[in-house]
C-alpha cells in the first residue's frame, strides 16, 4: 500500500505538487485540508474523538471529521468521502470558507494546513469506524466554547484554531 499524498498548495490555494502525508507533516509543508461541522436540527454539533491508536492526538475531541483532498477530488468529494468512512454517513455539505493555519505537535510533526471548512446538516446516529473514532457526542457551540475554555487538553489543537477563526460564522 503507498502512503497517502497531499496537495501541496500556495497561500492562494494553487496547486504546486503532491508529497508523501507524513513528509510533508514532519517538513511543515503548506498543503491542502478540509475539516466538516455537521449539525443537527437542535443546532448541535457533531464532535469525534480521535481513535486511541491515532499517530497524533489520539482521544482528543475534535469536528465531525478532516483529512486531506486526494489529488483530483473536489473539496466536497473529499469532504462526503472521509464522512462515510469515519462517521458511516454522507450529507449535504457546503462550503463555508478557508484559512491558513500552523499547529506544532509534541512529536515533531506539524499541520500547515490550507483548511476548507465545510458545513453539513444531518439528525441520524453515526455508525463510527472504530479505527478512526473512539466516540462521539452532540453539543451545541456555546457549550463547546465553554469547554475549550476550560478544559482547552481536551481538544485537538486544530479544532481549537478552527474554532476560535469560525465561531462566528457558524453561528450565522
Amino acid at each position: 500500500m503507498t502512503e497517502e499524498q497531499v496537495i501541496l498548495v500556495n497561500e492562494n490555494d494553487e496547486q504546486l505538487g503532491l508529497m508523501p502525508k507524513m513528509e510533508a507533516h514532519e517538513k511543515a509543508r503548506l498543503h491542502r485540508a478540509f475539516s466538516v461541522f455537521v449539525f443537527n436540527d437542535n443546532g448541535e454539533l457533531l464532535l469525534q474523538q480521535r481513535a486511541a491508536d491515532k499517530y497524533h492526538s489520539p482521544t482528543l475531541w475534535t469536528n465531525t471529521c478532516c483529512s486531506h483532498q486526494r489529488d483530483g477530488e473536489s473539496n466536497i468529494e473529499a469532504g462526503k468521502r472521509r464522512l462515510q468512512e469515519e462517521m458511516g454517513f454522507v450529507c449535504d455539505l457546503k462550503e463555508v470558507f478557508w484559512f491558513v493555519y500552523k499547529a506544532p505537535f509534541d512529536n515533531g510533526l506539524t499541520e500547515h494546513e490550507l483548511d476548507h471548512v465545510m458545513v453539513g446538516y444531518f439528525n441520524g446516529y453515526p455508525e463510527i469506524n472504530k479505527d478512526e473514532v473512539e466516540s462521539y457526542k452532540w453539543m451545541t457551540l456555546e457549550d463547546v466554547k465553554i469547554d475549550i475554555k476550560n478544559h482547552p487538553e481536551y481538544y485537538t489543537e486544530w479544532f481549537k484554531i478552527i474554532f476560535k477563526e469560525s465561531y462566528a460564522k457558524l453561528m450565522r
